[in-house]
This record gives C-alpha cells, structure tokens and sequence, in this order.
C-alpha cells in the first residue's frame, strides 16, 4: 500500500500556512565569571558521566577508586589457591557433624526475667531476709564481780583502778568549781560586771576641732611676768607671729614689766619649754604688745583676714585660762566691729577699740592668746570679758582685737617700739537718751587742734567720721583711729538742727 500525502504538507515536507513552525531558541548571555566558575573545564564536552566510560575500543579512562592492595596483605587475607567459591565456615550438614541444638533461653518457664511472654508482677522490695532468733547464737552471761572482788581480788588491773579514781577526782573538782562559782555569784546585789567598751580610735579628719587644736597649739605660749621679790605675778598668753620669735599679746599682760624693768618675763611653750622674754614695744591705747623670745625655729600662727568674718562663723579661742595651759574653747562669732571699752582699773587709762564679739569661753589667762577661726588661721588677739560678777568669770560674751588691726600695731611696734595714733583734738561724750541726734556730742575743742582748725566747735554732735557711724562717744574715737595720721577726713556734725559737713586733717597723739 503506497502512503499519500498529506494534504497541508508539499512533497518536499515544507510547513503549510496553518502550523506555527518553532519558536527561536532563546539564549540568554552567559555570565563569564560565573562560567568560569560552575563551566566545564577546558576542553571537555558533553556530560561528565562519561569521562570514565571505557570506549568500544578498550582505550576509555577506568575510574581509580582506591589504590591496589599490597601484596603482603592480598597473600595473608586472600582465599588460599583454589577455593574460589567456598564460604569461610561450612554448615555442620555439609562437614558431616551432627549434635542437639540449645534450647532457646525463653523455654525455661521457671523463671519469669527468661520469659519474654512472662506478665509484669508487682513483687515485694528486695531486701534481705531477717535470721531467725532461734538460729542467732547467744553470748554467755558475765560473771558480775562485787567491790572487794574488783579491789582486792586482782580481777581488775591495777592501772585502771588508778584511772578510776584519777576521773573521779577531776569529776568532784569540777563539781566544787561549778558550786563555788554559783555561790559566789548568787547574789542580786554584786556580780561580775559586763561593760560595752567603745572602739579605741575615732576620726579625726582635717578640719575638726582636735585637728585645729593641734596645728595652732604650738604658735600658742603661755606668759609669766613677776616682779623681782615677788613670789607671783601676772599670768597670760601670746601668739608667735614672726619665726624670729616675736611674741603679740595684751599690753596690760606685761603693764608690770613696762614700768619695772627689772620685772621677768618667761614664756612657756606648750611642749615646756621655758625661755626668756624681752619687750619689743607696747601700747596702751590699743592694749597691745610685742615681746621676744630666743628659740629657733617656732611654730608661727598663720594669720588671716578680720574682715571676712561674719555673724555666726565658727572660731575658737587658744590660751592659758587660769594658769591652765593649752586649753581650747568653741564658740561662733557673735558681733563683729563692735566698740568696747575696757580697763581703766587702777588709774590706767581705758582702752577702746572695734572688737570681735564672740561667745568662746574666755577667762583670765586667755588675754593676749588666739582667736582662729575654722580653718585654723589668726582672726583676734582675746583681750577683754564682760562679767557679772566681781571675779569676772566666763559668761558666755568675750571681745577680740582684730587681726588686720592687729597686725597693724605689731609692725609698727617691732619697727619703731611705738605707735603714733590719730587724734581729732576734741573731748567728747556720748548723747543723753531722748536727744535728737545720736552721736558724739563735742565737749571742748583743744585750741590749735585739728578739730579747731576745720571749725568744730563744742555742742555740736558728731555723727559720721569718714565711712564710720558714729552713735557714741567709743564709736568716734574707734573711727578716727582707723584713719592715718595727716590724712584729711569728711567729717558730719549737727548744728542747732542742721546737718554740716566739715574737711578735718587729723594729727597725731
């Protein structure tokens, strides 16, 4: 039978117009890293199966798995020469041995853990079982053996009756300790006392009042002034200044050796040591002094500033209250810039000055000692109490000098030996209460005087020297001594209900 042809094809086998003829093969661009990566390597086609095929010509690459056995090996484990085909261990069939097989273990019924059929059985704890008391042997019963069969028939050595009684002895010791000590303690009233003792040491730190005491201390001595023939004298404090041992106190501490110059001075350091004293200079007014001692090397008193202090500041005061050497007290600042007059005993005239307030306790023998403050620096020279009684005990309101002050009068005083103050050439007192003003009222005018020559004249009532209020007659004398001597000073005064305004060029006492 002959094949026609069909009819949407030619005889030449071309596409008729109704098939779609196939697609175009679509090459994507090949990566050329990534082909030299996961490409074929060079010079190989098709798949990689077929690098080890052998070729129809016996030619083709074998693939090596492992290398060949060595020869020692392939001769020791191998099969012998001509047992190809025969299994390592023979059946017993085949060798002609004949014998009963062993039963399998799970035969044996008598024992359930053999028996994989066996059922789970709840059995008692496995514990081992009790003897019977019939069959326990039983010890022989001891002889017992009486008190004069222990001591004096030898059953018993004599070492251990020893040891007896050793215990025995120590057994009644202790019993008559034990009854003693209950005894002698039984009573309500006495006993053995157990005290809660404080710990040894106790902080101290920098700044405390214990560690002031210690660093100003030593710039602290103790002044002896005695008249010759006298069995006592006159007792003090002073405060080294100058590390050539200048020594600032009160002028009335050393009043019996400025008039007496056979009169001793002793200054007493507080370690004990005693050395001499010379005065340097004194003065009255301000009732300070500079003596000198001859030491090497003392402890000087670091010197601060007056004029910061301020109501309420911590300070404490350094000296030799009573003749008690080395004694500190605490306090605050009470009143600063505060005028005081003191003295005046035994016709001496009285001395007035701006003085620190403060409630420190400040006794006789604490004049011409220390006034610090917080940090431990020199603010005041102690100088005057105010008491209500006669013996002039501590009530709680002593006065200082100033350190600025102070310093002032010791230079000049170690310089020169005295001190020029400024005067106004006036006597004056303090107004009567009720008056109109308060101040200083001008009692007489000394003639040729300062006050006179810039036209003060008496009656009137001074209330303002320079920068200073004055409200009474200490406050004007304090005023004008703090300005120098020469200087020209504004000076307020009220005349008849008017206030004046007059240029007064102070002198000199």
């Amino acid at each position: 039978m002959t094949d026609q042809p069909n009819a949407n094809s030619d005889q030449s086998g071309a596409v008729g117009t109704d098939r779609l003829g196939p697609r175009p093969l679509e090459r994507p661009a090949v990566d050329q890293q990534q082909a030299a990566v996961f490409g074929r390597p060079h010079g190989v086609e098709g798949a990689f199966d077929k690098l080890y095929t052998p070729a129809p010509n016996g030619n083709g690459q074998k693939l090596t798995l492992a290398p060949p056995t060595p020869e020692s090996l392939a001769e020791a484990f191998s099969r012998p020469a001509g047992a190809e085909g025969v299994r390592l261990q023979r059946p017993l069939e085949a060798s002609g041995e004949t014998g009963a097989a062993e039963d399998p273990l799970w035969t044996d019924t008598s024992d359930p853990w053999r028996d994989p059929a066996a059922g789970a059985v709840l059995a008692g704890p496995a514990v081992v079982p009790e003897e019977d008391e019939a069959e326990k042997p039983k010890l022989p019963k001891g002889a017992q053996l009486s008190l004069p069969e222990v001591l004096f028939g030898r059953r018993v050595q004599p070492k251990a009756l020893a040891l007896l009684g050793i215990v025995a002895l120590v057994i009644g010791a202790v019993g008559g300790l034990v009854g003693w000590w209950v005894a002698d303690t039984g009573s309500a009233l006495t006993g053995s006392a157990t005290i809660s003792e404080a710990e040894a040491a106790k902080e101290r730190p920098p700044g405390s009042l214990a560690d002031i005491a210690r660093r100003v201390s030593p710039a602290v001595v103790s002044l002896e002034v005695v008249k010759p023939g006298a069995d006592s004298g006159e007792q003090g404090s002073g405060v080294v200044i100058d590390p050539r041992g200048y020594v600032l106190t009160n002028e009335h501490v050393v009043t019996a050796a400025v008039g007496d110059a056979a009169a001793k001075i002793t200054a007493v350091f507080n370690d004990g040591t005693r050395t001499e004293a010379k005065i340097v200079g004194a003065d009255q007014k301000t009732d300070l002094a500079v003596v000198k001692v001859n030491v090497t090397n003392p402890v000087v008193m670091q010197v601060g500033k007056s004029s910061e202090l301020q109501v309420g500041d911590a300070v404490i005061a350094v000296g030799s209250p009573l003749a008690l050497q080395n004694s500190i007290t605490a306090g605050i600042v009470s009143a600063v810039d505060r005028p005081v007059t003191a003295g005046g005993d035994n016709g001496a005239a009285p001395v007035t000055y701006s003085a620190i307030q403060t409630d420190a306790a400040i006794n006789h023998g604490n004049s011409g000692g220390a006034l610090v403050d917080s940090t431990g620096a020199l603010v005041g020279i102690n100088s005057a109490i105010r008491s209500s009684s006669s013996d002039g005990g501590s009530i709680g309101i002593g006065f200082a000098i100033p350190s600025d002050y102070a310093m002032k009068i010791a230079k000049a005083l170690i310089k020169d030996g005295k001190v020029k103050h400024a005067d106004i050439g006036i006597n004056a007192a303090s107004t009567v209460a009720g008056s109109s003003t308060m101040g200083a009222q001008v009692r007489n005018v000394a003639p040729g005087g300062p006050a006179a020559s810039a036209g003060v004249k008496e009656g009137d009532v001074i209330t303002k020297v320079g920068d200073h209020v004055v409200r009474d007659s200490a406050e004007l004398t304090v005023a004008v001594r703090s300005h120098d001597p020469g200087q020209v000073v504004p000076v307020q005064l009220a005349r008849d209900g008017a206030l004046l305004v007059v240029d007064v060029t102070l002198g000199s006492d």
